[in-house]
């Protein structure tokens, strides 16, 4: 377990300096100023120990030199400051700027991964990801660069100012230094799982809790507050003791080398005291002074250090999530002789076509079907028949396991996506509206539409009557998945969206599932003359809206079982007979 943990820490982190790798001018910056910082700093004990060797005695102050040296630190103090500054402009640019690059990189590859990924996982955990992951691991990156730089130069630098003023005195500084560096190893290598795991609950929680926000109309509806709240508490409880089990123990550097640095400290001072009381004028006072000061910044880059290492533990889990998300496979690339799908006239045809969405759980089986310009074609069946996996699979949603699925006699795979859902309008029984004008949600698919055609499509809709209620009509901004909207209006806007594009071939699952009797007459009628001359797939359970269609196929467990009119499939009596009966029966 710890050496597959040191394994992901190694090669999480490599990743991390290829995007830091962009901004090395900003690194080499930030280093530069940490160096000046750090000697700027460390130059003033030495000015402190030479205005104390000028106080001699009561009465005799070198009062002018003091004066000089005083003059002097207060320039110096200046210069640490600016270049400290500095340094954290430079570690706030790359840090930022690291991020935006990974923040762009997983939101990217989430528009690029199959929906069969986005199915698999939980929304809230993705969001997760992108949002507290990425700012756990800006945390983490920006306080490596503020302290891990200047702590490493401090320790090196200050090693060097020690042996210029004595030898013997350092080595008891250097002697005891490996002890602190163990400690804060030996429990950083064992708190990298314990903050995996504290990232992936707070994932799970995120999750439970975008889902039930989303949908708390539903958990309200069926009294499940308090089984929501019983799991939300099972899972805190677990997120607060993955939390303490990592703050805990990575907490434990901090004092583990404050106590290795008082040992240190303490060598220092009695070393010091007795080479000083030696006499000789060997090693004064002032000198003991600045040592001591030197002596306690060495050790205080330790205890900095190890509080660095420990949200490095925590920056590197959060970091490997993330990855894992940029690195997902994405949906299979469009080779690059790829086609585009033009002169659309809807011919269709599905050839021996078989699909699952789980290996072990077989749907879609050695389905055929040829579709000629248009015409309407309704797809019935009981629930889980796979009637929406054929639009998944006609819109490419899915790509088919074997077989193949032609439009105007080309592959679907050998031509791109882009012109393949071009050619479709798609109406969903799930509405989807982005935060932004009812205007602009009517232009999605058409941005370059004229208020005429837009006006048009409304009213073709019907729902040109209930936008000019709305406070700024076309102009009112709706917020995400359209706000106070009722269910039927969001429908009737995505309807008026397909009217505006009017694409050569039709998708409509369900299309008037929420709409009222009076407005689903009306609506019908549009589609009748959206519909003629462009061919239709339409999936209903209320078999009252699919009369009229020129081919029913009616499905079970994956398969086509009876195919033909409504007239035709009602002297079969077979089994759409009996899902026409059992809704018309009296």
């Amino acid at each position: 377990m710890k050496k597959k943990n040191k394994k992901y820490q190694a090669r999480t982190l490599k990743k991390v300096l290829k995007y830091i790798q962009a901004y090395r001018i900003f690194l080499i910056l930030s280093l530069m100023f940490a160096v000046v910082t750090v000697a700027a700093t460390l130059y003033i004990p030495v000015l402190t120990g030479q205005v104390i060797d000028h106080i001699l005695a009561p009465g005799q102050v070198d009062f002018p030199v003091i004066g000089e040296l005083l003059w002097k630190m207060g320039v110096i103090i200046l210069l640490a400051a600016l270049a400290q500054w500095m340094m954290n402009v430079c570690n706030n640019k790359i840090t930022y700027e690291v991020v935006q690059d990974v923040r762009r990189e997983a939101f990217a590859r989430i528009q690029v991964l199959p929906l069969k990924f986005i199915d698999g996982h939980s929304h809230g955990e993705l969001v997760s990801r992108v949002i507290a992951d990425v700012d756990q691991f800006a945390d983490g990156l920006l306080m490596g660069f503020s302290q891990l730089f200047t702590g490493v130069i401090t320790i090196l630098g200050t090693l060097l100012f020690m042996v210029s003023i004595n030898l013997k005195i350092t080595l008891v500084v250097v002697l005891v230094t490996p002890v602190s560096l163990f400690v804060a190893a030996f429990i950083a290598r064992r708190t990298f799982s314990m903050f995996m795991l504290q990232s992936a609950t707070r994932g799970e929680q995120t999750s439970l809790i975008n889902e039930m926000i989303e949908n708390q109309k539903v958990v309200q509806a069926f009294s499940k507050e308090e089984d929501v709240l019983q799991k939300f508490d099972e899972i805190n409880q677990r997120l607060e003791k993955a939390s303490l089990n990592a703050t805990f123990f990575s907490s434990l550097t901090n004092p583990g080398t404050r106590f290795v640095n008082s040992l240190v400290y303490t060598g220092v001072a009695l070393v010091g005291a007795l080479f000083a009381m030696s006499g000789g004028g060997v090693f004064t006072v002032g000198q003991l002074s600045c040592f001591l000061s030197y002596a306690n910044q060495y050790t205080k880059p330790f205890n900095e250090i190890s509080g660095v290492v420990t949200e490095l533990q925590n920056a590197l889990a959060c970091a490997e999530r993330i990855f894992a998300l940029i690195e997902e496979e994405p949906q299979i690339t469009e080779p690059e002789n790829v086609k585009i799908l033009t002169d659309v006239r809807g011919n269709v045809t599905l050839s021996n076509v078989y699909f699952s969405y789980a290996r072990d759980k077989k749907l879609i089986e050695n389905f055929n079907l040829k579709v000629r310009p248009g015409q309407r074609v309704a797809i019935v069946g009981p629930t889980g028949c796979g009637k929406t996996t054929i639009i998944n699979l006609l819109m490419r949603f899915y790509d088919v396991d074997s077989g193949s699925i032609q439009v105007e006699g080309e592959d679907i795979r050998e031509v791109t996506r882009r012109s393949l859902r071009e050619s479709y309008g798609m109406v969903l029984q799930e509405t989807w509206l982005k935060a932004g004008t009812i205007r602009e949600n009517l232009k999605m698919g058409k941005p370059d539409a004229s208020e005429e055609e837009i006006l048009k499509a409304a009213k073709a809709a019907h729902a040109h009557s209930f936008i000019k209620r709305l406070p700024q009509g076309y102009d009112t901004v709706i917020g995400e998945d359209g706000g106070s909207l009722s269910v039927g209006q969001k429908q009737l806007l995505c309807i008026a969206r397909v009217m505006l594009c009017l694409p050569p071939m039709l998708i409509l699952d369900e299309a008037t599932s929420s709409i009222d009797t009076r407005t689903e007459m009306k609506i019908q009628n549009a589609f009748a003359t959206m519909m003629r001359g462009r061919t239709s797939f339409i999936v209903a359970h209320r078999l009252s809206t699919i009369q009229e269609a020129d081919i029913i196929l009616v499905m079970k467990d994956g398969h086509i079982i009876e195919q033909g009119s409504h007239e035709e499939l009602l002297l079969e009596k077979g089994f759409y007979f009996e899902l026409y009966n059992s809704q018309f029966a009296v």
